[in-house]
């Protein structure tokens, strides 16, 4: 097998800005005014011609200066009430992310508080940017799709022969709406989609290459069933974000079952799951259909017993992902960062 270092190199996702970031001595992510210049140019922010004329000088202003101070008279000159909403919203999100010493710094600041106070989106492109660090120009293909789903909700059916499936659900929704063809049959057919039958193709090691010329089609399916190897796929990225965020070494593997006496660490990787380890954690009974929800276990050990808690050191931790009643996969990886059971917390 070859080398990881030996592995070609693709510049991958690239609307989502990360060559418009530079990388610190401390190997994180340092805010550009060209990153945050991006932000003006998108629909939300961009002018259009019913544009007063505070709203095109403002703009004009933040483009050329995308960190300047606003005066708040200078939104409340802006006569469209969402346009002021717009900035109003991107402001704040700007002046956490300058304000951070790196954008990694930043993403952990925003669940810090009493709640995350932008709008969902900007979080899940922080964490595709990130991932886009974290993975490299040097990723593997599998592991690529794998951590879309980390910031892409995830549409999930079993299909006949017990496969599980993802895809991206706004894939799923697009080819529902407007009936293009590509490959999405059975996953539609199981969502109860009503349109003509499609399959969708599966991403697999025989195929792996194919991910770099649909990297931002997000028109490849996955299978979770344990043992595939995207599941595995999954565990390393997680791993690997974990290293790089809070600097400690795990191991995550897929497990069929939680049977342990000594049980006594989780963390859900979804509202879902949370909610679901929990019940179970305190021999809550669960019911058979929400039960069918539960999409995957994992298991967490740490290479270093004494980066953990000292009362649970040495002990596992349990990982799970659910379904919602939609079929939905929402994974929250900032779980991973904010509720493991680290020493340096206590």
């Amino acid at each position: 097998m070859a080398d990881r270092g030996d592995a070609a190199r693709h510049d991958f996702w690239p609307s989502c800005g990360y060559r418009h970031l530079t990388v610190g001595a401390d190997g994180r992510l340092t805010v550009t005014d060209a990153f945050l210049r991006r932000y003006l140019l998108r629909a939300e922010l961009a002018p259009v011609p019913e544009s007063c004329d505070a709203e095109l000088a403002l703009h004009e202003a933040l483009v050329a200066s995308p960190r300047r101070a606003v005066d708040a008279r200078e939104i409340a000159a802006i006569r469209d009430a969402d346009a002021r909403e717009n900035y109003v919203v991107w402001l704040r999100f700007r002046d956490r992310l300058v304000a951070a010493p790196s954008l990694e710094s930043a993403y952990q600041r925003l669940f810090a508080g009493d709640g995350v106070d932008v709008p969902p989106q900007f979080v899940h492109e922080l964490t595709e940017v990130i991932l886009r660090h974290v993975l490299s120009e040097a990723a593997d293909p599998i592991e690529a799709r794998a951590a879309e789903m980390l910031f892409r909700t995830q549409t999930v059916a079993v299909l006949e022969d017990g496969m599980v499936m993802a895809a991206d659900e706004a894939t799923v929704e697009l080819y529902a709406t407007t009936g293009g063809f590509g490959n999405l049959g059975e996953l539609l057919a199981s969502n109860r989609t009503p349109m003509r039958t499609v399959d969708l193709d599966v991403l697999a090691r025989e195929n792996a290459d194919e991910y770099w010329s649909r990297d931002e089609r997000r028109d490849l399916s996955i299978s979770l069933n344990r043992g595939q190897q995207s599941l595995d796929a999954l565990c390393r990225v997680m791993e690997r974000w974990i290293r790089h965020f809070l600097e400690v070494e795990v191991r995550i593997v897929p497990e069929r079952r939680i049977d342990d006496d000594r049980w006594v660490w989780h963390v859900g990787l979804d509202a879902q799951a949370s909610s679901l380890l929990n019940d179970l954690y305190n021999r809550v009974e669960v019911d058979e259909e929400r039960m069918a929800r539960l999409v995957a276990l994992f298991r967490l050990d740490f290479a270093d017993p004494a980066d953990m808690r000292p009362s649970i050191a040495g002990r596992p931790v349990y990982l799970a992902m659910a379904i919602d009643e939609r079929r939905r996969l929402r994974l929250k990886p900032q779980n991973l960062l904010s509720n493991l059971p680290l020493a340096r917390l206590q």
